[in-house]
């Protein structure tokens, strides 16, 4: 299928993890130093531990083994001597839990994975609670979460994750470049059934 230049620009490059990449992944400041690359863009390896509270000898370790299995690249534009600048080879990273069925190791770096996306959610709702008297009205009532219960079969379910997934693409398309008076915001899509708990 062909696209337009636009469409192609506009379109995130997404990679579908394999089992050496997931295994690589499911680590504490791999997981931020890929995450701060694909947020802020390229940045050196002192500019990261600097953000994220490390030490640059660590943070060069983790960028080379994310480089190692493609999930970071050198950013050739901007390298100078010895100062090397890494920048996200994607802008956003695909799986399914089922393409590690056959492999425990990767099965279980994918459950750290998503256990790891749980945490940043709390971590990150905790930290608006605590400011979010400071935003403005509008910020406030904008923000925030909610839910819903719903009996759906297995294969509606996976087409209402891709509607809302076009749904979140049209609109991080269409703030790029970000509007006036734009906020950076991540949005968590998340289902799970209900357990024992509710039944």
């Amino acid at each position: 299928m062909e696209t337009d230049d636009t469409e192609a620009r506009s379109a995130p490059r997404a990679v579908r993890i394999d089992h050496r990449q997931v295994r690589v992944l499911a680590h504490p400041l791999r997981m931020r130093l890929l995450g701060a690359l694909r947020v802020r863009g390229p940045a050196t390896a002192t500019a990261l531990a600097e953000l994220l509270g490390t030490n640059t000898g660590a943070t060069s370790y983790h960028l080379r083994q994310l480089a190692e299995v493609g999930l970071v690249v050198e950013d050739p534009d901007r390298g100078s001597g010895r100062q090397r600048w890494w920048q996200a080879a994607h802008d956003v990273t695909n799986w399914e839990p089922t393409d590690f069925d056959d492999d425990p190791d990767a099965r279980a770096a994918i459950q750290w994975i998503q256990g790891d996306q749980v945490r940043l959610l709390v971590e990150h709702a905790e930290r608006w609670f605590a400011v979010e008297h400071e935003w403005s009205p509008a910020w406030r009532d904008a923000l925030g979460m909610g839910d819903v219960f719903m009996s759906i079969p297995s294969a509606r379910l996976e087409a209402l994750k891709a509607d809302v997934w076009q749904v979140l693409e049209r609109y991080r398309a269409e703030s790029d470049p970000p509007e006036p008076g734009a906020e950076q915001v991540q949005v968590f899509l998340a289902a799970y059934p209900l357990l024992e708990e509710y039944r």
